[in-house]
């Protein structure tokens, strides 16, 4: 209960900071806007493209933990997921607000599904996290980026935004959840190592997290007897 008043309170607090400061007001948010999504960068300070596209990122980092937990919750994921690689925190945390914890899963694995759980889905996240932070480093200017921050909207708030994605992870239970469902709920050691070490801790555990366990349920129970109650027709026609 004190981790959702506390994600609660991040979100109304970033929803109205988001509206007080009203970026897209600003003509200069849709000049950026449109160098990013055209993959422009020459125009653009280096730190401001990484940043902007490590918020997808985080975003998928997220997905890939919310995709089997919403097979568990009254609701799906995907809407909360889609809505996050827009609008970022403004859309994720309610999902991780209205979800309940739960440490089972059970169901079946869908193309999307497959996609979030693959290991190779966490090497690749983690070669674009790399490259994009070699690519600041080595063409950003440090000190344009924080002049910047303090008098771009759009910039300053995509900063605060991927700080938010970093700080609420240790808060929810959605990363303990996870680990759970891969029998890994007694390593509070993985969990902080993952939970407090921003961006890199989590796509090293996508990277490595084992498989996940299915749980005998009453749902799976009947599914089978059914299947077994089922009549064999090949063996039936072979005997006849």
């Amino acid at each position: 209960m004190v981790s959702k008043l506390i994600l609660g309170a991040i979100w109304i607090g970033f929803t109205a900071y988001t509206l007080w400061i009203a970026p897209l007001d600003r003509p200069y948010t849709w000049f950026v806007g449109k160098q990013l999504l055209s993959f422009n960068w020459t125009a653009l300070n280096a730190f401001i493209p990484a940043i902007f596209w490590l918020m997808g990122i985080w975003s998928m980092i997220y997905g890939c933990l919310m995709f089997a937990d919403g097979r568990m919750q009254r609701f799906r994921a995907w809407p909360y997921f889609l809505g996050s690689n827009f609008t970022g925190v403004m859309c994720l945390l309610p999902y991780l607000i209205l979800r309940q914890s739960n440490q089972e899963f059970h169901g079946k694995f869908d193309p999307v599904l497959r996609f979030f759980e693959r290991q190779a889905t966490g090497f690749a996240m983690l070669l674009i996290t790399l490259g994009l932070i070699a690519y600041a480093l080595i063409a950003g200017d440090w000190q344009d980026y924080l002049q910047q921050f303090q008098t771009r909207a759009f910039v300053h708030l995509i900063s605060l935004d991927f700080c938010c994605m970093a700080l609420i992870l240790p808060v929810t239970s959605l990363l303990k959840d996870d680990m759970a469902r891969r029998g890994w709920s007694h390593r509070p050691m993985i969990f902080w190592s993952v939970a407090l070490v921003p961006l890199f801790g989590p796509l090293l555990y996508l990277c490595f997290r084992p498989p996940l366990i299915r749980s005998n349920t009453t749902e799976y129970s009947q599914e089978n007897s059914q299947q077994s109650a089922t009549p064999d027709h090949s063996s039936t026609s072979l005997l006849l």
